[in-house]
């Protein structure tokens, strides 16, 4: 089949290399005019997530490139060290880069998939085996297939499925990443200063040759032009004015950052993923939002069944978005409740709040329950039978 992907960061090349498996011929359209670096750290854990990434084979590409951070510490104004934060609870079995991420995902999918950046979907009108689709650049070209893998705010879920708003629900707060100087000389580490409702971050990337700034702040949904980012970065240094440590130091480099991102935390939630030849994967499908840590691994395995099912499927669209909607639906429900809730931990909404998360994070090595709370993390993770596909044998499930 010929089939386009809208997006190019992690879902989208995933799927792509899966569906390139199977002969099908893959198009990736991207609003960005490059592939886009920076962004968060994100990470993989349990046996799900890295089959998947070693199945693909580029588990030891990302081994390479992950981050081997160490201890996350809260600071107070003055900069002195407070509590340690549990490493095991804040990053998989491996962490790396979003932007090293994609990129390694773009490189192993190089060959015998078409990227066209700069440009985005107008259209999509479904024609009986094909769907017209229209373009902001390029002429009208006719797809059997198209997939939506273009983040929490998909152009692909709009045109097909409905505004935005039908299925945002905004989780309280907002980030905003973007790469500074090391000037701190951290280490594989980082420092975490927070006050009511605030909170600002400088970790060490890639390294130690350089760090990411990360801010968060509680706020309702805020009014804001999404390609505005003059206007962002004057959001975000309203909501932080007057706030000391480090502050002011990264709110100042934040004009010469190359990679600046800011965006509500929020989750999507749908009753479906598909509509006639158009899916959706990843972040347009369920965005579990960053406070989950499952979202990067989410889309990775989603990925994997979605190209699965349709080889599995001999090509059925309607028998492949369906066995994979059945085979994700829970696994995705699961993440999402992890990130639940969590705002309120993330950047307490309180004085009082703030004193309870220290005393937490200062005994909790020494309690029975940490041991716990990490498993939990990790079966949800792991929640999720993996079928094992032959993507070059339609109607094929093999075992290995």
């Amino acid at each position: 089949m010929d089939i386009l992907i809208s997006g190019a960061s992690v879902a989208g090349p995933a799927l792509a290399h899966w569906l390139r498996q199977s002969g099908h011929t893959i198009t990736i359209v991207e609003r960005a005019p490059e592939l886009r670096d920076g962004g968060y750290a994100v990470d993989f854990r349990g046996e799900a997530h890295l089959t998947v990434l070693r199945r693909m084979g580029v588990l030891a590409d990302v081994e390479r490139e992950q981050t081997h951070m160490g201890a996350l510490w809260s600071v107070n104004e003055a900069g002195k060290k407070l509590t340690a934060m549990p490493e095991d609870l804040f990053a998989g079995d491996v962490e790396i880069l979003r932007g090293d991420l994609a990129r390694i995902l773009y490189e192993a999918t190089g060959d015998g998939v078409t990227y066209v950046f700069g440009d985005c979907i107008t259209s999509l009108t479904e024609e009986g085996d094909k769907v017209e689709v229209t373009f902001e650049q390029a002429p009208t070209r006719h797809f059997d297939l198209v997939i939506g893998a273009d983040g929490v705010h998909s152009n692909v879920r709009a045109l097909a499925f409905g505004p935005e708003e039908d299925y945002n629900h905004h989780l309280g707060l907002y980030c905003a990443v973007f790469t500074t100087a090391n000037h701190l000389g951290l280490d594989h580490s980082g420092l975490t200063y927070s006050t009511p409702g605030k909170m600002v971050s400088s970790y060490s990337a890639r390294d130690n040759a350089e760090a990411r700034a990360v801010f968060w702040f509680a706020s309702p949904p805020l009014d804001y032009d999404r390609r505005d980012v003059a206007q962002q970065r004057r959001l975000l240094s309203e909501a932080f004015a007057g706030v000391g440590w480090e502050a002011p130091r990264l709110l100042g480099e934040m004009g010469r950052a190359p990679d600046f991102y800011f965006d509500s935390i929020s989750q999507i939630r749908m009753d479906r993923w598909s509509r006639g030849r158009v899916a959706l994967l990843g972040d347009a499908a369920w965005c579990p939002s960053p406070l989950s840590g499952m979202g990067t691994g989410l889309a990775i395995v989603g990925a994997y069944v979605l190209a699965g099912e349709l080889a599995a499927a001999g090509g059925d669209h309607r028998a492949a978005f369906a066995r994979y909607e059945r085979v994700m639906r829970d696994y995705a429900d699961g993440c999402q409740k992890m990130g639940q809730g969590a705002s309120k931990w993330m950047v307490p909404e309180s004085r009082f709040m703030a004193w309870v998360m220290d005393k937490n994070y200062k005994v909790l090595p020494y309690l029975p329950w940490k041991k716990m709370m990490a498993r939990s993390v990790r079966k949800t993770a792991e929640a999720v039978s993996l079928t094992d596909y032959d993507f070059t044998r339609p109607g094929g499930r093999a075992p290995r």
